[in-house]
């Protein structure tokens, strides 16, 4: 009965000792299971505490390619674990709740996709990487925020080329690469909630602070930025700027590394458009916890199941990627 009410649920619902040092028990099942836990940057300071390597997309595809742990705990969304999954079919890939997903993921389906495809042959797919590995499966080639740019300008100028599924990248990447992609229609709930007006009311608070802006936020928003880039870009730009002060647009969770890496920095993060929140958070990314990380590690269970012949199309767009990336140093 428990596994199916665990289910119902997405995650291992048992209680745990009271008083238990979950930190210290995450850390001991670690080691027992040869196991290593990946974050990615907008997860919760605990969760970032505790995993063993923290970064963007990228990183955490590049870093899941090369490990040699039995067990993969992916601490993110949906989308991670599945291209863990797919870079690593031997390994058991967990991860702590299966309602981990992604709104932009899930505002391209890839029934819709296909027909999208079909609908405009000769060409190239290039698709973001939060996506499904259903949709990867239809991709020539993966891209994260990180190497977008270098990806899309790798192939001819006269290329046609579909991109998906978040718009305001893709607008973005045709911006300052000269290109003219077909977009598809998607975006992200978190970045889609920054506005110009918050950010201009922040400059009046902070008239000396770079603004850093995920390139996943409007263009009018991105209009404003002193940087656009990914979130492990943004914190590079930090960390090598002079300026003391940054307005940052993007999901809150960067600001504890960038507040570990530049301590003497204040970092200030934009609210939302329609709220008086100090942040802006992605609900998915913190239905991940300690309790439910321990629980995971301790049953291995969610598992990321990632269908044979999905995977085996996936894999490809991926690999090229990671190679494209090697090959450009990102």
């Amino acid at each position: 009965m428990k596994k199916e009410e665990w289910l119902k649920k997405g995650y291992v619902d048992e209680p745990v000792e009271e008083g238990i040092d979950l930190k210290a028990e995450i850390s001991r099942l670690k080691k027992e299971k040869n196991a290593v836990v990946l974050g990615h940057y907008y997860q919760a300071d605990e969760i970032q505490e505790i995993a063993d390597f923290i970064g963007d997309s990228l990183a955490l595809a590049q870093w899941a390619a090369k490990t040699d742990a039995s067990i993969i705990v992916m601490c993110g969304v949906h989308f991670m674990g599945e291209t863990a999954k797919i870079l690593c079919p031997d390994k058991k890939v967990l991860i702590p709740d299966l309602n981990a997903g992604c709104s932009l993921a899930d505002s391209c389906p890839d029934d819709k996709f296909a027909r999208f495809i079909e609908e405009h042959p000769g060409h190239t797919v290039i698709s973001y990487v939060n996506t499904s590995a259903a949709v990867k499966a239809l991709t020539d080639v993966v891209v994260t925020s990180t190497n977008a740019k270098q990806i899309v300008e790798s192939f001819p100028e006269d290329q046609k080329i579909i991109f998906g599924p978040d718009k305001n990248l893709g607008n973005y990447i045709n911006s300052i690469t000269g290109r003219s992609m077909l977009l598809w229609d998607g975006a992200c709930h978190v970045h889609e909630k920054f506005s110009v007006e918050k950010i201009l009311q922040l400059k009046e608070q902070y008239p000396d602070a770079d603004v850093l802006v995920h390139p996943e936020c409007k263009g009018a928003v991105a209009k404003l930025a002193d940087k656009v880039a990914s979130t492990a870009g943004l914190l590079k730009h930090a960390m090598a700027s002079s300026k003391k002060d940054f307005i940052v647009a993007t999901e809150s969770g960067i600001l504890f590394e960038m507040r570990k890496k530049c301590p003497q920095k204040n970092f200030i993060p934009v609210p939302p458009e329609d709220s008086t929140c100090a942040c802006n958070e992605c609900n998915f990314m913190r239905l991940n916890t300690l309790k439910k990380l321990y629980n995971t590690l301790k049953y291995e269970w969610p598992e990321v199941v990632v269908d044979k012949d999905i995977a085996q199309k996936a894999v490809r767009p991926i690999r090229r990627m990671l190679e494209i990336s090697e090959k450009l140093g990102l």
